[in-house]
């Protein structure tokens, strides 16, 4: 189940309070005339089965509520009611299959956003699997995947294109194009610096670290994994399975192969230079087509959820 708690005007309650109870899915409605004080206006609390959510949310949005009150929407872990049971069971489909469009492009935004803190991710991340490959340390490149920040802007490309959100795009780009050369660039420096101070070895070739080795021999396998890894990521994403997105972000390659980048290049390896440059494209572009064609797959599915929600529920608005 899902919380909704509206704030709306006045003279908007008696249409947000018929939306929300014409809807079988929707229960504990709950009115509070004139409780909010900034912006002015009635309460309405309510609890609607996650299938339905997205579409009741539609519905909301369509009467201008997010324009001239607020929506906040939060998940309720556990419910003991018979009405929630009920409320679900009316619901078309599995809770868990659900998808609510506000939280997606909510949560992408907010990984996708060029900040301080997405920076120095980005560059940690980078920094650690370069000391693992120049070490051949499985461990450590693992553990600079799972640092690593790019999966956000690059789901919210898949986003953005898919719910035609040019500011999304905008910023998820912005996001990758400053991250990775960023990242190369300074992760070159802290190479040089380690080699200057004989931290690190004088000489380093890819034919003898199996690990830079296999990040710089893309092949169709990799684009394979990468395509798997984008579609396990988006359903992540969109069904807040945070434990499957720690899978994703070890499956590809992308920080292996931007940090590979940066040691070929201090060590003259230009034939692994150019295979990890061709690894981290492929990658890239693995994951958003599998992004794209599984946010594809799930709007359409939508698409018919809210036809069919618009059959059972007459009167409710415009489709989303």
């Amino acid at each position: 189940m899902v919380h909704l708690r509206i704030v709306a005007p006045e003279g908007m309650c008696r249409e947000v309070l018929g939306v929300l109870e014409r809807v079988d899915s929707v229960i504990n409605v709950v009115h509070l005339p004139g409780a909010a004080r900034k912006p002015v206006g009635d309460v309405v609390l309510a609890d609607v089965a996650k299938e339905d959510a997205s579409v009741v949310l539609a519905d909301l949005k369509r009467l201008g509520v997010d324009r001239t009150g607020s929506i906040s929407v939060e998940h309720i872990d556990t419910q003991i009611s018979d009405a929630a049971d009920e409320a679900e069971r009316l619901a078309e489909g599995a809770p868990g299959d659900a998808v609510i469009w506000e939280d997606v492009v909510n949560r992408t935004s907010e990984e996708s956003t060029l900040s301080g803190t997405f920076i120095a991710f980005f560059l940690l991340a980078m920094l650690i699997t370069a000391v693992g490959i120049l070490l051949d340390s499985p461990i450590l490149v693992v553990g600079g995947m799972v640092v690593g920040p790019e999966f956000g802007p690059i789901a919210a490309t898949c986003v953005a294109l898919i719910q035609k959100r040019g500011d999304l795009a905008v910023r998820s780009v912005a996001a990758l194009a400053v991250g990775f050369p960023l990242g190369i660039t300074v992760t070159v420096l802290v190479v040089l610096l380690l080699k200057a101070t004989n931290i690190t070895p004088d000489e380093f070739s890819s034919d003898d670290h199996g690990l830079s080795n296999s990040i710089a021999n893309p092949d169709f396998l990799a684009f394979f994994v990468a395509f798997c890894a984008g579609i396990a990521g988006m359903l992540s994403l969109t069904t807040a399975k945070s434990g499957a997105l720690i899978g994703v972000l070890v499956s590809v390659t992308t920080i292996p192969a931007a940090a590979n980048i940066a040691v070929a290049f201090v060590y003259g390896d230009w034939e692994s230079w150019r295979g990890s440059q061709e690894q981290l494209l492929l990658n890239i572009a693995g994951i958003h087509l599998a992004g794209v064609l599984t946010l594809g797959v799930q709007r359409a599915f939508y698409t018919r959820r809210t036809r069919r929600y618009r059959a059972r529920n007459s009167g409710g608005g415009a489709a989303a």
